[in-house]
């Protein structure tokens, strides 16, 4: 159980979309600090939160803001970029780039803060994944949040004897800027940083914040031709 109420947190992404509900729902809660990060800190508009400039691709940029934020026992690891390479057409740097943010990033935010939570006496990891962790439409953005997905199950494991809880978020298409452009239901990222938030003070290992990251999860079991129309003859 990690206990939000007077917590110090630090949010990756935290100027935009699901990064700038969490921070607002994080005070809701009653937190005592969140640190919202972004590489301009000044896009973070929120009157109580810490502005942090951060680059999670760039290790110096990342142990800056670690040696900023002392005193935090919640890590959210939700920066990320969508840029959906394909595999076979992309330019190779492309699917680099996004594994270095979607993958490397949160490792390396991980790796910085873990030190900082254990000394602040424990507590809670939070990444962001997506439905396209288990369901390969999105090209390098699938494999890469796959790719996380995999991190953070065996950080959980990990970091359980350190006093550390790991839960992974899964979302579908969310009413932000990085989806203005598609034509599909959309939850409001409002009710997605609630229900993650409701996980990390559950202690949940997981939250599946819509029907279709229920759906897709339970249909891993199956064949694949029911996650993957064009395969079903």
């Amino acid at each position: 159980m990690t206990v939000l109420k007077g917590a110090n947190v630090f949010v990756t992404g935290g100027s935009r979309g699901i990064g700038k509900a969490l921070v607002e729902e994080l005070y809701a809660r009653g937190a005592g600090k969140v640190y919202a990060t972004a590489r301009d800190p000044r896009a973070v508009t929120h009157p109580d939160a810490v502005p942090v400039a951060l680059e999670v691709t760039d290790p110096a940029s990342v142990a800056a803001a670690a040696a900023q934020a002392g005193d935090v026992t919640v890590l959210i690891n939700n920066a990320g970029a969508a840029v959906g390479a394909s595999f076979l057409d992309s330019p190779v740097d492309d699917i680099r780039r996004e594994f270095e943010t979607n993958f490397y990033g949160p490792l390396l935010v991980a790796r910085a803060f873990v030190p900082v939570i254990e000394r602040n006496g424990g507590g809670h990891l939070l990444n962001v994944h997506s439905v396209l962790s288990w369901l390969a439409l999105g090209g390098s953005y699938s494999a890469s949040k796959a790719a996380l997905w995999s991190q953070t199950n065996s950080l959980r494991l990990e970091l359980q004897p350190r006093g550390i809880a790991v839960t992974g978020l899964h979302v579908g298409y969310v009413d932000t800027d990085l989806a203005a452009d598609v034509d599909a239901p959309k939850s409001d990222p409002r009710d997605v940083a609630a229900l993650a938030l409701d996980g990390v003070e559950t202690g949940a290992y997981e939250v599946l914040a819509d029907d279709i990251s229920r759906q897709v999860k339970a249909g891993l079991a199956g064949d694949l031709a029911g996650l993957y129309a064009q395969l079903a003859k």
